[in-house]
């Protein structure tokens, strides 16, 4: 399988992003006493307060940056549970270095039509295209998902974003309503964190 999609998978399944600890500073020589501690502090990524995880919420959205040792990543995501059983319904977690674009990985429940994949709505208006799904794991089925920087100004200026499929079992159409509430300023607030 694709590590790309293996790393969403991971991401998904956390419910929210645990802060590790910072990687030691290493054994340093003696003439590299001052240039050493500068450049290692240099190469480190950060986070505001100097913070090893961070996760906030932006209406129905939340963002999740997390430093492990050289690396930052940060998303924006959103999940829906079951209110009886508390287990995930679905789940999109969406990466972006510019604001102005994102890509990332939905989750969806099992019993879809898998190879009817699904189609996207913006409010009423449908998006062009069906998306295939990739995989499916333990944390559901995985659909790759892009949106470029056509798309992004609809779903920030959107209500909803509607997933439609087919149900495997009696093939009538299913369809999952995600909530844009707070996508904007998550969106921005990921890629600034990512800049930064």
């Amino acid at each position: 399988m694709n590590t790309k999609y293996a790393y969403f998978a991971a991401m998904l399944a956390a419910a929210c992003i645990a802060g590790l600890p910072a990687a030691g500073v290493a054994a340093q020589n003696k003439g590299d006493k001052v240039a050493a501690p500068a450049a290692d502090a240099a190469a480190k990524p950060q986070l505001p307060g100097g913070a090893s995880a961070l996760s906030e919420t932006h209406g129905d959205w939340t963002v999740n940056c997390q430093i492990t040792g050289t690396n930052k990543i940060c998303s924006l995501s959103h999940q829906q549970f079951n209110k009886q059983s508390g287990q995930r319904l679905l789940a999109i977690e969406l990466t972006t270095k510019t604001g102005q674009d994102a890509a990332g990985t939905l989750a969806l429940p099992f019993g879809l039509a898998l190879a009817n994949g699904i189609s996207l709505e913006i409010d009423d208006k449908k998006l062009d295209g069906t998306l295939q799904f990739n995989t499916c794991q333990a944390v559901g089925c995985l659909v790759p998902v892009t949106f470029d920087a056509d798309t992004t100004p609809l779903l920030q200026n959107a209500t909803t974003l509607k997933i439609n499929a087919i149900a495997a079992d009696t093939t009538q159409p299913i369809s999952f309503t995600i909530s844009l509430n707070g996508f904007g300023s998550a969106l921005a607030r990921t890629a600034d964190l990512s800049a930064n």
